[in-house]
């Protein structure tokens, strides 16, 4: 059967093909995200949650102008083909040519990092599943997670032998991301900060 109307907040989980999920999304009604054929809505940000993106985006993009690696938004949605899931990474940073699925040219195959800004009702998942899809994705060298309760960066990167390491940053610290070629000053990622939220 074809699911022909939006993900409400009164059946929250649907279960549909995959093409049905990428013309819901082709649709604009709201982000969803598609786990083997389960499809869940997603939930709007904080204040913080947007401010400190948007800085992330601002600092990386300034870092990266005039390379091969490009910043993208939320908007886009990045498709882990090995565990059959579709998600909207706060930010996403490709390095060289995008590469979209076979079976949707919205999807984005081969993010170089991936960015999670942490939520109170996300972390757990942000932390643990999520995690473990994301470093499924074969070009992927690195998964940010930014903390909107203290002024924390977590870096997890991929070594050459396939294993994966964690970085951390505080206050006064600085976080090399290696497979970008950039450094990120903790202080400057907080600057302006609205303070914890939820």
């Amino acid at each position: 059967m074809r699911h022909t109307g939006p993900v409400t907040a009164e059946a929250a989980t649907q279960r549909m093909s995959y093409a049905d999920y990428a013309e819901l999304e082709r649709q604009g009604l709201g982000k969803h995200e598609y786990l083997r054929g389960e499809v869940v809505a997603m939930t709007d940000g904080t204040l913080e949650h947007a401010r400190l993106a948007s800085q992330l985006a601002y600092l990386l993009g300034r870092e990266l102008a005039g390379g091969s690696c490009r910043v993208f938004s939320s908007d886009l949605r990045v498709r882990i083909e090995a565990t059959d899931l579709d998600t909207y990474p706060d930010l996403s940073v490709v390095c060289g040519d995008p590469q979209t699925a076979a079976a949707d040219d919205h999807a984005l195959l081969n993010p170089t990092l991936v960015i999670e800004v942490l939520s109170k009702s996300t972390e757990g998942y942000d932390r643990g599943q999520k995690a473990s899809h994301y470093r499924r994705i074969p070009a992927l060298k690195g998964y940010l997670l930014v903390s909107q309760q203290t002024r924390q960066l977590e870096l997890q990167t991929r070594r050459d032998d396939g294993s994966w390491t964690l970085l951390e940053a505080g206050p006064g610290e600085q976080l090399c991301i290696e497979a970008l070629g950039v450094t990120l000053d903790v202080d400057e990622v907080y600057q302006g900060s609205l303070g914890p939220q939820v």
